[in-house]
């Protein structure tokens, strides 16, 4: 990969990891709900899908996926469901206390691995950089070195951004009369995102 080339993909996936959507938002709610340092699972688990993401791009097996309209749809269908859950669960939870010590370090890795993984967005994501920023006539190992850190790095590093907002709302809003307001906007975002994503696939999965 050039190094023109590689500006250009670093570039897109800055704008990609910083993009709002169902990865920031749980961070968010991890670091306002657990602090910092007890929500770097949820980070972990997020670096854990990239780097699991990346090799099967690199593999094919996420163009396989996306070139299955059926297999796409549902599995839209099935974030939509997962994220609508998550945001009620969110929104009924508002009114309770915040204790850290309910969620082990393992549950907040399995939820934040389960939200990245269903999310429609990482295909299209990875499918994007593969399709635009690699050289078909390099092998792909050789550009996997480059791709591989330069992607991680910069999805750890957004990630532990929104995880530190997070934190710093808990820290601020926490006992106070926005807190409650904070934690059910946080549900409505995974609701609406989980709705955006079931319409959207609903006309395409009846037609298949």
């Amino acid at each position: 990969m050039s190094w023109e080339g590689w500006t250009i993909f670093a570039i897109f996936w800055a704008v990609f990891v910083t993009t709002p959507g169902p990865n920031a938002v749980n961070c968010i709610a991890n670091g306002m709900n657990l602090g910092f340092r007890r929500a770097l699972p949820g980070v972990a688990a997020i670096l854990t899908q990239a780097a699991l993401f990346l090799t099967l791009s690199a593999l094919g097996i996420t163009a396989l996926i996306a070139a299955s309209p059926t297999a796409f749809e549902t599995a839209k269908l099935l974030g939509a469901g997962v994220l609508i859950w998550l945001g009620i669960r969110t929104w009924r939870q508002a009114n309770k206390p915040v204790r850290a010590a309910q969620q082990s370090g393992g549950s907040v890795y399995g939820r934040a691995f389960l939200i990245a993984t269903i999310n429609p967005k990482s295909v299209a994501g990875y499918l994007a950089a593969f399709s635009q920023f690699v050289q078909p006539d390099i092998a792909i190992a050789a550009q996997m070195w480059v791709i591989f850190p330069t992607a991680l790095t910069l999805t750890a590093l957004s990630y532990s951004g929104y995880t530190a907002l997070g934190a710093g709302l808990g820290r601020s809003a926490l006992g106070a009369v926005m807190s409650r307001p904070l934690r059910r906007a946080l549900g409505l975002c995974f609701m609406a995102y989980g709705a955006l994503l079931g319409t959207s696939a609903l006309p395409q999965f009846r037609e298949g």
